[in-house]
């Protein structure tokens, strides 16, 4: 498959091209969601022996969900300064180590989104957390034994990726 354009169709929030395709010589116009470039991460905290990660409303399951921390990579960030910003506005801690574990895509079938996932270990929470007031985030704080993270049943990809990673390393 070989692209021959790409015209912008929204320029929102999100934004939204058309692509004209060719593929064994026929032309195809197909949609794709430019979602931006996303971080995540599994948090533990190893003073207290457990997993903190973020219950929020999100508008594309339209429910509130119980996730890894995560976030969208700012302009001339990078995935690591962007997920330890995260990781103080979303739950209030500062990042000690942080291990890369993964980079895939969440959805190639129509959406760019790429997601750099990490496990992050943090001892200290220095702030409240929360999520950004002039962003209108609300986020609670949820804190998860080991077993309570691996009971946990969520339709969230990354943090069925999590998941399975710690239960890898057991």
């Amino acid at each position: 498959m070989k692209i021959k354009n790409r015209q912008k169709v929204y320029d929102g929030y999100f934004k939204m091209y058309e692509l004209t395709v060719e593929q064994d010589g026929h032309t195809l116009k197909r949609e794709q969601f430019d979602r931006g470039i996303a971080v995540a991460a599994l948090v533990h905290d190893t003073e207290k022996d457990l997993y903190i990660l973020t219950n929020q409303f999100r508008i594309g399951s339209e429910s509130e969900m119980v996730e890894v921390v995560a976030g969208m990579i700012d302009k001339g960030e990078s995935p690591e300064t962007s997920i330890k910003r995260e990781i103080e506005e979303e739950i209030g801690y500062h990042v000690d180590e942080l291990k890369l574990l993964y980079t895939f895509f969440s959805s190639p079938g129509g959406t760019t989104e790429k997601v750099t996932l990490y496990f992050a270990e943090v001892s200290r929470q220095q702030g409240n957390g929360g999520g950004k007031a002039e962003e209108h985030e609300k986020i609670e704080i949820v804190s998860l034994t080991k077993e309570e993270l691996l009971q946990l049943e969520t339709p969230d990809a990354k943090t069925i990726i999590a998941q399975l990673w710690l239960k890898l390393q057991s």
